[in-house]
């Protein structure tokens, strides 16, 4: 049995059920009720047309997906709060898949926005598809300089190209410009010593990176062994067994924490009526 198949066995048998209630002071952060806006923010989300889309708003946040973010995030918190991880970086989280079109942009912005839900925890949401950046096209907002330039530039300061939402907990580096030396610039040393800050300037920071599709790129590749934890989404029914074990393969030394079954159909009464997330389980 390959190492997808039984990944999706164990999410099949030992998921979360996402109908199960929460602890209870996760519930009264998480509902809504006690998540206020802030006008002091360089950009204000777009959270009408991000709840038309389906995404996690204050607005839906005793929604289904919702549910079934919390229960995503809790394996990924509590692994970020434990020992025993390969690599010190634990608190940073690339999201990636095997290919493009499998939904690791939507499942990266909506997992930054459930932690940044949290009652003890922030996000920062790092667009690290650096070819292809889709995060500021999803959210509706324009940034000058983003995570390419840090690397490049040696007189910018972090603060410089983090952009602040009205989420209050929540904040996003920006791909910035793009550069023909990607993949060198993410293996660079300057690299490493933003994730270390990245790591170690905040003890209740979670790092979301939407990385590139593992079999597309190769930046993907070089992320992947430095960060802590290594989230693959899978298209339900559309990727294949194959394919996602030859992305796998690609990452060999990569700290695979998990895999979400994406796009799977929902069904009610007699009828499919939508998609959503399927279930959560360890990949090893």
């Amino acid at each position: 049995m390959s190492t997808i198949e039984k990944a999706i066995n164990k999410l099949r048998k030992g998921s979360t059920n996402p109908k199960e209630k929460a602890p209870r002071g996760h519930v009264h952060q998480s509902s809504g009720e006690n998540i206020v806006l802030t006008a002091d923010a360089d950009i204000k989300l777009p959270w009408d047309q991000m709840l038309a889309a389906g995404m996690l708003t204050p607005q839906n946040s005793r929604s289904e997906i919702a549910e079934e973010l919390r229960a995503i995030k809790r394996p990924l918190l509590k692994n970020a709060s434990a020992n025993g991880l390969q690599n010190d970086n634990k608190n940073l989280i690339m999201v990636t898949s095997s290919v493009p079109g499998e939904g690791k942009s939507f499942t990266s912005i909506n997992l930054a926005i459930s932690i940044a839900m949290e009652l003890d925890k922030t996000a920062l949401l790092v667009d690290a598809d650096v070819a292809k950046p889709s995060l500021a096209r999803y959210l509706d907002f324009q940034a000058q300089k983003g995570l390419v330039d840090y690397l490049l530039e040696g007189d910018l300061d972090l603060s410089d190209v983090l952009v602040r939402t009205d989420l209050p907990k929540l904040s996003i580096l920006p791909a910035g410009r793009q550069h023909h030396y990607s993949t060198e610039l993410l293996a660079s040393d300057s690299m490493q010593m933003l994730l270390h800050e990245l790591s170690n300037r905040y003890q209740d920071r979670i790092i979301i990176f939407d990385s590139p599709p593992i079999l597309a790129t190769s930046e993907s590749q070089v992320l992947a062994n430095l960060v802590g934890q290594v989230v693959m989404v899978v298209e339900a029914v559309k990727t294949t067994h194959a394919m996602v074990n030859e992305a796998i393969s690609k990452i060999p030394n990569a700290n695979i924490t998990g895999m979400i079954l994406n796009k799977t159909r929902v069904k009610s009464g007699g009828s499919y009526y939508g998609y959503g997330y399927g279930h959560y389980g360890q990949a090893s």
